[in-house]
C-alpha cells in the first residue's frame, strides 16, 4: 500500500485497467462498452476504503463469452498475476484477477443480460484525507 495513493489516482489505475481487459475482448464480438464513470468507496479496513466500479461490453449476438473469459485469465497468468476461477450464481464462467496491491481485483464474467460482459473493479487500498466522508459517488 502506497501511503501517498490518493482515491483520485487509485479510481484512473483501476479505470485504465478496466479499460486493458475490455481491450482483450475480440473487435469483431465487441458492441459497445460501458464504462461507469462513477463508483463507490468499500473498506479494505479501520483506516483506508478501495474504488469500486465496473464497465460492462456487449457483444453481438452469438458471441461465445466463456472462451473469451478464458482467454482473459490465459493472458493474465502468462503475464504472472494470480487469477481464480470458479462460477457465478448463474452457473457462467468468472475469473478473479488478483494484481499484488492490496485489496485491488477484477472480475471478469458473463453479465446479468445476455450477450454481456461484466468486469467489475476494487482498487488498490489508500488513505482517504482527514474530513473526507467515504459515503456516496465516486
Amino acid at each position: 500500500m502506497k501511503a501517498e495513493l490518493t482515491w483520485q489516482e487509485a479510481k484512473a489505475h483501476t479505470q485504465a485497467m478496466e479499460l486493458e481487459i475490455t481491450a482483450l475482448i475480440p473487435k469483431d464480438a465487441a458492441v459497445s462498452i460501458d464504462q461507469k464513470m462513477k463508483g463507490v468507496l468499500l473498506s479494505c479496513n479501520k483506516t483506508q476504503h478501495n474504488w469500486n466500479g465496473s464497465t460492462t461490453v456487449m457483444v453481438a449476438d452469438g458471441t461465445k463469452i466463456e472462451p473469451i473469459v478464458k482467454a482473459i485469465k490465459a493472458h493474465y497468468r502468462a503475464n504472472g498475476l494470480n487469477v481464480s476461477v470458479d462460477r457465478n450464481v448463474n452457473e457462467n464462467y468468472r475469473i478473479q484477477i488478483d494484481p499484488p496491491a492490496p485489496g485491488e481485483s477484477y472480475i471478469v464474467s458473463e453479465g446479468l443480460s445476455p450477450n454481456e460482459i461484466r468486469i467489475a473493479s476494487g482498487s488498490e487500498c489508500f488513505t482517504l484525507p482527514e474530513g473526507i466522508y467515504p459515503g456516496g459517488d465516486f
